[in-house]
């Protein structure tokens, strides 16, 4: 390359003067008026977003307290029936409560109508070779031999998940939101896996309605944190929706 080649790239590549002393100290004189005013700008920004964020939270929490009472008023015929047939169907409570991970990482008892036999967890371990899920953080068997035969048909129209209304009530949970996971599989969550934690989980969330237990966990995962990153009121009435259609034809239940 010639000499005018070479001039050009070197004038290209040499670095560019930086301010002189001079108009450094002009550039900065008035650093103390800046400084309040970014100060009062930073404080105005963060009231509008924590008006913002106040207000989505206080739609959410009325959207679950007069969503979660309505259905148990309307549903308690049912809540009695499927009391009557797990008491029939097999020995043990009606109710099953079960330690679950929330918002943060803080436990609470989540409640369930029993779809197992009262020994369940003592026979889980001998299962553990035959998880479905892959990902191996969650435990799914379609053929559970700890299920009992009501248990089944709740199961498949989520009808033993009714109770946690209860739960929505109380404020641990709400009606949208990722499934609150067990203690032991928090433990075995990764950094990117307890981005679920940081809201209140729900009864029902994107995946659910989506493919529900066929979905690996890892992609559970991905659908919940892009709902955390774009919840919105409108967003949890359009699933909510979604979930009448996924709970009547039981794709993915088990």
């Amino acid at each position: 390359m010639g000499e005018q080649g070479d001039s050009a790239i070197l004038t290209l590549d040499a670095p560019r003067p930086g301010p002189s002393r001079d108009e450094l100290l002009k550039r900065y004189a008035n650093v103390g008026a800046l400084s309040a005013w970014h100060r009062l700008n930073f404080h105005v920004k963060w009231a509008v977003w924590k008006a913002v964020v106040g207000s989505t939270y206080l739609c959410k929490r009325g959207l679950d307290l007069v969503g979660a009472l309505v259905l148990l008023l309307t549903l308690s015929p049912i809540f009695l029936l499927v009391a009557v047939l797990i008491r029939l169907d097999s020995p043990g409570p009606v109710l099953f409560k079960q330690t679950r991970v929330g918002k943060w990482g803080r436990p609470f008892a989540m409640y369930k109508f029993r779809s197992m036999y009262v020994d369940a967890e003592a026979r889980k371990a001998a299962l553990a070779a035959q998880n479905e899920m892959a990902g191996g953080v969650t435990f799914k068997m379609k053929d559970d031999p700890r299920v009992t035969r009501v248990g089944r048909f709740i199961r498949k129209g989520s009808i033993d998940e009714l109770p946690q209304l209860w739960n929505v009530l109380k404020g641990d949970m709400s009606l949208v939101g990722p499934r609150p996971p067990l203690p032991q599989e928090v433990a075995a969550y990764s950094l990117s896996d307890r981005r679920r934690l940081d809201v209140i989980p729900g009864i029902t969330c994107i995946w659910q309605v989506s493919g529900r237990s066929a979905i690996p966990f890892p992609q559970q995962v991905e659908l919940d944190v892009a709902y955390i990153e774009s919840q919105s009121v409108w967003g949890d009435i359009a699933i909510l929706l979604k979930t009448v259609p996924a709970v009547l034809l039981g794709r993915g239940a088990y």
